[in-house]
């Protein structure tokens, strides 16, 4: 099953209006969407939550990198360039960046669930 395409910039302002609350639930669905999007499985959005609080932020960082490591892994899949994302992630997590690691790892989502046409829902 394809997951829906997320509106990219009414997530930005959500997340920006409830001051990241937000950014929380999209966190989490963004992790799960990538693990269906790249037929893997690892850990859920509910884990990923509670090892950064755990971790006061620490493996959000992780899980930046790997998130990028496996949209590098779709778009290898769906033969679009794929380049070092999981290090872009990486840095733009460590600088506080978070929303726009949120931003470009859901457009590249978008992008690959637009490769299969309309979409089911």
């Amino acid at each position: 099953m394809i997951p829906a395409e997320r509106n990219v910039a009414v997530y930005v302002i959500l997340t920006i209006v409830t001051c990241g609350i937000f950014g929380i639930y999209w966190m989490l669905v963004l992790n799960n969407d990538s693990l269906e999007a790249a037929g893997e499985s690892g850990t859920s959005g509910g884990m990923v939550l509670l090892l950064t609080v755990v971790t006061c932020g620490i493996y959000g960082i992780y899980w930046a990198y790997q998130l990028g490591q496996r949209i590098d892994r779709i778009n290898s899949r769906s033969g679009r360039y794929t380049d070092n994302s999981g290090l872009l992630y990486l840095l733009l997590q460590i600088f506080g960046l978070g929303i726009v690691t949120y931003a470009v790892a859901q457009s590249e989502l978008n992008r690959y669930y637009a490769s299969f046409g309309s979409s089911p829902y």
